[in-house]
């Protein structure tokens, strides 16, 4: 049995797949690079072990696919995997690393998303490209109209309001008019696929129970539910609410060294998109506090009467995560 592997690290790639396997004595079996149409057979011939591979581009389709053998696949953070490479820099040494590291106790692991939840994250990502390309042109027609002596007032809602009376008043080059017309043109079509992304949103969490149940808090609505649900993956990976938040860069930052314990601003840690809808969704409980409505009001104006306003948003997002996280563990009804 000894020459049965326990552990595994794997170093992906888009060709080559680096394996390196060790038994439970830490001895190892093998080493070797595999073209990625062998591997699934590598692996479904083998009995099952701890597999560790990096979260990165493809390791979430990696990892569904090994586990249908039956091995308990780990993925995890790429900066945790740099100590344990002893060794120089390349894929058969970073799969021993990640042999290494996915058998310590004390590693942190990311939790594996299933492909529906991958999916919702595509069309999250592409309305916010959407979003970028949109804000892109706007800026774009702000600034060709100033090469022009034509100040209009910032955002896109400008554009829309003015533009009209400009072209009819301003004896503007007819090439600049119609590349102007292009340029809205082309505006529009980003306005129409938000539109798109933001209902396929919202269809999606109708038929996610999780995400359904998310809603009923103040400040989360589609958007906000369906990220956490597919990012978040297995809530079981977190142990409670607030390592949940720190996994989301919304605790505070520690300096604490000789018994003494400082504390700084948040760590911005994980995942910026998801930290920022919960930001904005705070934003939008405070504002229904001022207006004596929702269900953390009080909370809210308690800690107002203490702390700066942003200060406060910062802590209710930090709270919206540890109770989305208590909703989707089951922990609340």
């Amino acid at each position: 049995m000894k020459d049965v592997a326990a552990f595994c690290g794997i170093d992906i790639a888009k060709h080559l797949i680096s394996v390196h396997l060790e038994n439970e004595d830490r001895k190892v079996i093998s080493q070797k690079n595999m073209r990625r149409d062998s591997v699934l057979t590598f692996f479904s011939n083998m009995p099952p072990c701890l597999i560790g591979i990096e979260s990165c581009g493809g390791s979430q389709h990696w990892a569904r696919e090994l586990r249908k053998f039956g091995h308990d696949v780990r993925l995890m953070n790429a900066k945790y995997i740099i100590p344990y490479r002893r060794k120089g820099k390349n894929d058969l040494n970073d799969a021993e690393a990640i042999c290494e590291a996915v058998s310590r106790p004390s590693m942190k692991f990311v939790a594996v998303k299933t492909e529906q939840q991958q999916s919702i994250l595509m069309v999250h990502r592409l309305r916010q490209q959407c979003i970028s390309h949109r804000t892109s042109l706007s800026n774009q027609v702000h600034a060709y109209l100033l090469e022009f002596g034509i100040s209009l007032p910032k955002g896109a809602k400008a554009i829309h309001k003015n533009l009209s009376a400009i072209f009819e008043n301003c004896e503007l080059n007819p090439l600049v008019v119609e590349m102007l017309h292009e340029l809205l043109a082309a505006i529009a079509r980003e306005e129409e696929r938000e539109a798109y992304f933001n209902k396929r949103i919202a269809d999606w969490v109708k038929h996610d129970e999780r995400a359904k149940a998310l809603l009923k808090l103040d400040g989360i609505g589609p958007l906000s539910a369906s990220a956490i649900v597919a990012t978040a993956g297995d809530p079981s990976f977190f142990e409670n609410g607030r390592q949940f938040a720190a996994w989301l860069g919304l605790v505070p930052r520690q300096y604490s060294s000789g018994g003494k314990s400082k504390l700084g601003g948040i760590t911005k840690a994980g995942d910026r998109y998801l930290r920022t809808l919960l930001i904005h969704g705070a934003r939008s409980v405070l504002l229904m506090a001022s207006r004596g409505k929702g269900q953390q009001r009080e909370w809210v104006n308690q800690l107002r009467t203490r702390r700066p306003e942003n200060v406060v948003a910062v802590a209710m997002a930090a709270k919206q995560a540890r109770m989305t996280w208590a909703i989707m563990a089951g922990k609340v009804v």
